[in-house]
């Protein structure tokens, strides 16, 4: 299965999946569909399935003109969001599987940044190859989403079931919003290593204007504050040994950041 990211708007991607061997296509979050529709004219592949994430409009925008072109096509989302995303076709629930090609995802339900978010996790066919999770706007690559219609205990336990997954599972986010993240997090945890070393090399990245997702788990619970809010220094800067609270406060510092 191959993953191609797709750009859009200010700092949104869309994630165009296909299958090579049946040359189908899937898409994560089409915020748009022009961009979709000339990739896969490119690959001249039929869209067969739409999977989102969550309802906001930089997330959905593209299926209604997306189903018109491919009036077969199935949409997928959470069960939570019926009646709140566009042609709408299956209800989701937390352990569902979805299937693409020869892949099956995994349904994580995760709200938090909304009340109906979930996520889907590809895991990898064989011993040593990459999972592949598509999260929306629950975690981002050195952060994570605002918290919009859920709780801070809610997002905590989104972001407990997503780190206990692979650390060599790639991130695919929503938006690009890495370098900014990571200046916040060096406000929070500033002597960590792995962190200020993370963040010269996507200052560089961003400079040439190259993308930093997908990223891997495994970086994310080494530098990700939002992953980290158990780690002592950032209890001492929230001043709380509760994990819920440090992950609000952090999250509310993040906010005003």
């Amino acid at each position: 299965m191959q993953v191609i990211r797709l750009p859009v708007l200010s700092d949104n991607y869309i994630f165009l999946l296909h299958d090579r061997q049946q040359n189908i296509a899937a898409v994560i979050d089409p915020a748009e569909a022009q961009p979709v529709l000339e990739e896969l004219r490119k690959l001249k592949a039929e869209l067969v399935a739409i999977f989102n994430t969550h309802h906001h409009g930089d997330h959905v925008g593209g299926n209604t003109e997306l189903m018109k072109v491919f009036p077969e096509v199935t949409v997928y989302g959470g069960a939570e969001d019926k009646g709140r995303i566009p042609g709408q076709q299956v209800f989701l629930h937390e352990g569902d599987r979805v299937q693409f090609g020869d892949r099956n995802a995994t349904v994580f339900f995760i709200p938090g940044h909304t009340r109906a978010h979930i996520a889907y996790y590809f895991p990898p066919i064989t011993s040593g190859e990459a999972g592949e999770l598509f999260c929306g706007d629950t975690l981002f690559a050195g952060g994570c989403g605002r918290l919009f219609e859920g709780t801070p205990t809610q997002m905590v336990s989104s972001l407990g079931k997503l780190r206990a997954l692979p650390d060599h599972t790639r991130v695919w986010c929503a938006h690009e919003y890495t370098l900014n993240n990571l200046q916040f997090a060096l406000t929070v945890d500033s002597e960590n290593t792995e962190l200020q070393r993370r963040y010269e090399e996507v200052k560089n990245d961003r400079s040439r204007q190259q993308a930093t997702i997908p990223s891997l788990l495994g970086v994310e619970k080494l530098t990700n504050p939002f992953l980290r809010w158990e780690q002592t220094s950032l209890q001492l800067v929230t001043k709380s040994s509760d994990s819920v609270q440090t992950f609000a406060r952090l999250r509310g510092m993040k906010d005003r950041f």
